[in-house]
């Protein structure tokens, strides 16, 4: 559960969690500030924390705010549209069955009925990516989970705003963020591997890190692409997995 916070000259979200340590973030598009912390920490204690960082704040908004802003995709023929890396020019279509998408070397063809709406036309292309994502994982963690000596109990899909993946270490579950089919596969595996890593070391500590260079010795190079940021593509505002 979420609240939100007035403090000093800043609005703040509070989220809090079974977590250790207060975890400030800014996020795109409009600054927004989110405080994750323990369940039981003081609200004076996480007022001092925000206070302390002010300047650091309103730094971090200033750089935002002047980013440039990403068109927003109308899902009409001629725009470039992502899968596994690549742009493919989307191509909209007329059927009188279900909707569907097929790839070939140029054009992702979105086939939709005639005079659909942008929001429908976002929908079905999303519906696509989906299971083209979710097809990939099994195997993934198939090869995967003998390297890392973990295993996740479950897994799932879903859109995520600040995080490219997420682990819940009690459950033994781990999410993927939709997007990452758009991202190259060497980016969807470094995720895999980065959750999956967590069910040795819930923090991100040196341990973690350390665990990470065993199991994917090149795990930076995928994560240094996967946080570039491309045209028409959203980008998580936390910019790694979790």
């Amino acid at each position: 559960m979420s609240t939100l916070f007035q403090i000093g000259e800043v609005a703040v979200e509070i989220q809090r969690k079974s977590v250790r340590t207060l975890r400030l973030t800014v996020s795109p598009p409009d600054g927004r500030v989110r405080v994750t912390a323990p369940l039981r920490m003081p609200a004076a204690t996480i007022e001092e924390f925000v206070l302390a960082r002010q300047l650091w704040i309103r730094k971090h908004q200033a750089r935002i705010a002047a980013l440039p802003q990403p068109a927003r995709l109308a899902y009409t023929s001629g725009e470039t549209h992502y899968f596994q890396g690549r742009p493919y020019e989307l191509r909209v279509l007329p059927t009188t069955s279900r909707s569907r998408v097929e790839l070939d070397e140029q054009y992702l063809l979105l086939y939709v009925p005639e005079g659909s709406s942008s929001a429908e036309r976002e929908i079905a292309l999303a519906a696509w990516y989906r299971s083209q994502l979710k097809a990939q994982i099994p195997a993934l963690l198939a090869y995967w989970q003998p390297v890392v000596g973990a295993q996740a109990q479950a897994w799932g899909v879903k859109q995520m705003r600040t995080r490219w993946g997420t682990c819940n270490v009690r459950a033994r579950r781990i999410w993927l963020n939709l997007e990452l089919i758009k991202k190259p596969t060497a980016c969807l595996e470094y995720v895999v591997v980065h959750e999956l890593t967590h069910l040795h070391e819930r923090l991100h500590n040196a341990r973690f890190w350390g665990l990470m260079d065993q199991f994917m010795p090149d795990w930076r190079q995928h994560k240094a692409t996967l946080n570039q940021r491309v045209a028409g593509m959203q980008q998580p505002a936390g910019g790694d997995a979790d």
